[in-house]
């Protein structure tokens, strides 16, 4: 049985722990300030109670805490190897008291009614029971609090140019893994119906691009690093070809000046009503 019930588990990363967290490190700070800005768009403020589930190794959970002076924040991870990383640089860079929480996004152990703000950020993705996760962020969140998540849809994948053949089968075949695994890489287009199915009011949903040109092209070729997905190939889940394409892409982007990659992301938030009746 997963522990986690999730198909993340840093132990099992293809590229080594410290590769890991470096990887999570540039996905999280490459499109923070837009997701900043859809934060505040959607509601949040400093001065509100925040929790973030899923916080990994911490650089969104520095962020907010550089961001939001006056907040209380909360980190929730199921890892502890991750959320001792978190706390080791959290503690060096802030005297804020951080409260960090060993316990899964399913069952958190956490006080009803006790947040303002919620954030998931690419976690859902991985998750067996999303529903389940969301009626328990519901149930923690404070009558008129939000949860904003943050995640992926390959189906709308993005671009990457130069166009490498094979390359959209590629990331089809991600797909269906990640589902035979127990994820969805396509949760982006379901996020409302899962906001509403489990409680939430007022459901938005927004966009963010994240583009090569802008933001540098080292701040996304770890995406496509070849190691990432070696051991799919070894196991036969990719082809030959499949995994040529993979290593052509980065290549490129490492290689060709006329190489770019642009990624889309979904953010979408709901309400807790105020009242239930």
């Amino acid at each position: 049985m997963n522990q986690f019930n999730s198909t993340y588990n840093i132990a099992r990363s293809n590229i080594g722990f410290e590769n890991e967290v470096d990887r999570l490190r540039v996905q999280a700070l490459m499109s923070w300030e837009k997701e900043f800005r859809n934060l505040k768009w959607f509601g949040l403020s400093d001065g509100m109670k925040v929790l973030e589930v899923g916080c990994g190794p911490g650089f969104v959970t520095e962020k907010l805490v550089e961001h939001l002076p006056k907040s209380g924040i909360s980190a929730l991870d199921i890892d502890d190897s991750l959320l001792a990383k978190a706390k080791q640089r959290l503690n060096k860079i802030t005297d804020r008291d951080i409260e960090f929480i060993q316990a899964s996004v399913y069952d958190t152990g956490l006080q009803d009614n006790g947040y303002d703000f919620v954030i998931a950020r690419l976690v859902f993705l991985h998750l067996f029971e999303p529903k389940k996760a969301a009626i328990e962020i519901f149930r923690v969140l404070k009558p008129g609090g939000k949860l904003v998540i943050m995640d992926v849809d390959d189906g709308i994948f993005g671009i990457i140019e130069p166009t490498v053949e094979n390359f959209r089968s590629v990331i089809d075949k991600l797909i269906a893994m990640q589902g035979e695994a127990g994820g969805n890489r396509e949760i982006g287009r379901s996020l409302p119906r899962l906001l509403e199915s489990s409680g939430f009011c007022n459901v938005e949903m927004d966009a963010i691009s994240v583009h090569s040109d802008l933001v540098g092209v080292e701040m996304v070729k770890e995406q496509f690093n070849p190691k990432r997905f070696e051991a799919f190939y070894k196991k036969g889940s990719l082809s030959k070809s499949d995994f040529q394409s993979i290593e052509k892409a980065f290549e490129n982007l490492q290689q060709n000046p006329d190489s770019l990659a642009m990624m889309i992301f979904f953010m979408a938030c709901g309400t807790k009503p105020v009242s239930d009746t």
